[in-house]
């Protein structure tokens, strides 16, 4: 159920109208739907968690795909969006949605088939909460089940650039805030440490990734790929 008047994010561009809006025109990830396909086929019916949904732009087509999907956000306006984008594609029987972080979902242990963590890690202000957020989805998935992941990379910064104080892959430099910005050698670790493996059926992308850049030089490098719970 959402509740009115409280918003954890009240005040920050996520809660914005502005930022809202353009959530909610958001077309989906085509590389994430030709997997959450084949993630069907493979289970025949299933539950996917889309953490840091947004206004439900993976979520929706997904549930038209056959999927009963949980979509967790922690801003309210970007719940109500996607309320009402299941609700005019006729799906909101197919998308739950709960107000929570990535790091502490209402979901039952291994109840999930498919987690879906598309631009939400990246957001994480430190290793440790990173590190709660994917131990959540290993906690949530079925032993097989898939996992997409859509996060920024390190090579967002020339190479000499250093993260923050006693942080292994966060750097403020890119907004201001503490985000993570991880090599791929860094997220497949943290990845297997949670029990994740790589799924080689979807080839690991690095988009936007140019030579030469500087803080603030343009959009984030952005890791995708796919991996599977031990």
């Amino acid at each position: 159920m959402l509740v009115p008047d409280m918003d954890p994010l009240a005040g920050t561009s996520w809660s914005a109208p502005g930022t809202v809006a353009g959530f909610a025109s958001s077309a989906p990830n085509p590389v994430l739907m030709q997997f959450a396909e084949e993630e069907l086929r493979r289970v025949g019916r299933g539950r996917v968690l889309d953490l840091g949904c947004g206004a439900a732009r993976n979520a929706v087509p997904m549930a038209q795909a056959g999927w009963d999907v949980v979509a967790v956000d922690l801003s309210l306006p970007m719940l109500v969006a996607a309320a009402e984008r299941a609700r005019t594609n006729h799906v909101s029987h197919r998308v739950h949605l709960l107000l929570a972080p990535a790091d502490r979902v209402p979901v039952v242990d291994g109840s999930i088939d498919l987690v879906v963590a598309h631009g939400i890690w990246n957001l994480a202000g430190s290793a440790a909460e990173f590190r709660r957020a994917v131990a959540e989805a290993a906690r949530v998935a079925r032993p097989g089940a898939g996992l997409f992941v859509f996060t920024f990379s390190r090579n967002t910064f020339p190479p000499g650039l250093p993260p923050a104080p006693g942080e292994p892959f966060v750097f403020t430099q890119f907004s201001g805030q503490p985000q993570c910005f991880l090599t791929a050698e860094q997220l497949v670790d943290e990845l297997a440490a949670a029990g994740f493996v790589r799924d080689q059926s979807v080839p690991w992308q690095e988009y936007n990734r140019r030579d030469h850049r500087t803080p603030g030089g343009g959009p984030p490098v952005i890791h995708e790929a796919a991996f599977r719970r031990r």
